[in-house]
């Protein structure tokens, strides 16, 4: 073959021409190392963002307002000397709600509107505090009020009239089964892109239920009947990680929709990043930076937290707010989905009726 024949030529030029700068940035956008070199900065941030978001919010948790409900008359020299030294050694505000009665302070604590009880005794106070409205602010609480009742010489009687459940002294446990649901959620949607992408958008909802029902049994069945770490109600408990997990893989499938393969970077920056670290799991949210305190409860995870908690700690005071924020995201995401369904990158063709019939027929 003669050089005119294009013996030696480099790929992608003509005639032996070396390849121009457009040239050669059209064969990187065309070529994988394009996105992966892309995922690798991304993936870099994403390993600070998720260690820093974590870090800032559970490193140091400080209290700002913790709802406290009164029983009695506080105003005398002792009961104001112990609310000003809680208040100066907690270097934030107890809000005190004055109540007519014990019965109607505790079903305040029921309802989570109050985090401790204060009274006058005699010479000195109690203070009760509910370690099922959160486990950190119990503990800050009691630690304090012991300090300062030496330092202020008052008597302080302390004891927890909400105890967490054996299995679970830190209330850690409902927040690490609300982030398996979460994360499996979008984990799920995830993995049908990639190993069920032929599946038609009803289809995919479909199955999108299916593994979030499933799934939530696993998880509710292997805490409490195979682990025994909490004593759920169980059918309850089940349907709010199913609802949680649904939610997630149909957030998920919806950014996939409008941004195809890019979609885990909204995904895993509302769910993990922001949604995990603010729901008040792990860190109850008078003790979280005042801005994601309230974020966090129109968040799924942060709504799933609340929801499992109070099923758990607070039978028969359940609240409609966490289940209207789970069915927000659900509803918004699936109809986003279904609007655009036909730009999801995954589906089949159906062929015509007619396309069907042997050629001739």
């Amino acid at each position: 073959m003669s050089a005119g024949d294009g013996e030696g030529v480099p790929r992608g030029t003509s005639h032996g021409r070396a390849p121009t700068r457009a040239e050669e940035w059209a064969a990187f956008k065309d070529s994988p190392f394009l996105p992966a070199l892309v995922l690798l900065f991304i993936l870099a941030a994403a390993a600070g963002l998720f260690a820093g978001s974590y870090t800032y919010t559970m490193a140091n948790p400080t209290p700002h307002r913790i709802p406290t409900a009164v029983v009695g008359d506080m105003s005398a020299p002792d009961g104001r000397a112990f609310v000003t030294g809680m208040e100066r050694a907690l270097n934030a505000s107890l809000v005190l709600t004055r109540y007519d009665s014990d019965a109607e302070a505790r079903y305040a604590v029921d309802e989570q509107e109050e985090f401790a009880i204060l009274r006058r005794t005699g010479p000195g106070v109690e203070l009760d505090v509910a370690g099922a409205s959160g486990a950190s602010v119990a503990q800050v609480l009691a630690e304090t009020g012991a300090k300062v009742g030496k330092q202020t010489g008052v008597p302080v009687a302390i004891r927890d009239i909400k105890p967490l459940q054996e299995g679970d002294p830190r209330g850690l446990a409902l927040f690490y089964i609300s982030l398996a649901a979460v994360i499996i959620g979008f984990v799920g949607a995830i993995q049908l892109s990639v190993h069920a992408r032929a599946l038609n958008p009803a289809e995919r909802v479909g199955f999108t239920v299916a593994y979030s029902l499933l799934g939530a049994f696993a998880i509710a069945a292997v805490v409490d009947w195979l682990l025994g770490a909490l004593d759920l109600p169980f059918v309850e408990s089940w349907l709010i990680l199913a609802l949680t997990m649904f939610t997630s893989g149909m957030v998920f499938t919806m950014f996939n929709t409008l941004m195809g393969r890019w979609a885990m970077l909204p995904t895993w920056g509302l769910m993990v990043l922001l949604g995990n670290p603010s729901s008040g799991g792990a860190v109850s949210w008078p003790l979280l930076p005042s801005v994601l305190g309230h974020i966090g409860q129109w968040l799924p995870p942060g709504a799933s937290v609340n929801a499992q908690h109070t099923a758990v700690y607070f039978q028969g005071h359940q609240h409609l707010f966490p289940f209207l924020v789970l069915g927000a995201w659900a509803l918004v995401s699936s109809t986003v989905f279904w609007v655009y369904r036909h730009r999801h990158p995954g589906g089949r063709d159906r062929a015509p009726a007619h396309a069907a019939a042997p050629a001739g027929a």
